[in-house]
């Protein structure tokens, strides 16, 4: 099966809130109308894979300082061609970014959440398919040349430093654990 494939179905059997589903919708016509819409070279957007990284007790999660960006996000990128699934790609993309080996994905290895943002040109839109992924105990984050800083932070003190899109991926986290 190809990545393609894959996210259409991850797409299609994605049981997410309702306020989701015309996102759902717009993700799923992007790929009917996309052959290479999991790709970066897509010039209309492109899928893309993340995971918010959960700390062994479940009280903190694992923000990286993006450095094109300035801002505190959960781990993620561009699906590569060794990416046979979103989740191997989401997997793939927090353990580069975090150094954080044995991560696990919450609940039935399910995406949590979607969210689309705009990016600057050539490209227009990352359409990001987001999980939720548990770090083993004892693991050591290090951080990537992507990234400023990566720190650990309390739930509480996430929407002090994260935008609306990163509260709204710790919220359906939440709901999972």
């Amino acid at each position: 099966m190809s990545l393609h494939e894959d996210a259409v179905l991850t797409l299609k059997a994605y049981d997410g809130p309702a306020d989701q589903s015309e996102l759902r919708q717009l993700y799923l016509d992007h790929l009917a109308a996309q052959p290479e819409g999991v790709w970066k070279s897509c010039p209309t957007g492109h899928i893309t894979a993340s995971a918010l990284v959960i700390d062994p007790s479940t009280e903190r999660v694992l923000l990286t300082l993006h450095r094109k960006l300035g801002m505190w996000l959960q781990m993620g990128g561009h699906c590569e061609p060794q990416d046979s699934t979103l989740a191997d790609a989401a997997l793939r993309e927090a353990w580069e970014e975090s150094g954080v080996a044995g991560l696990r994905l919450l609940g039935s290895g399910a995406p949590v959440r979607l969210d689309r943002h705009p990016i600057p040109a050539p490209c227009h839109w990352h359409l990001d398919v987001q999980y939720a992924a548990l770090a083993p105990v004892g693991s050591v984050a290090e951080i990537s040349d992507e990234s400023l800083d990566l720190r650990w932070f309390p739930y509480a003190e996430v929407p002090r430093v994260a935008d609306t899109s990163v509260v709204r991926l710790l919220e359906a986290t939440l709901a999972v654990l």
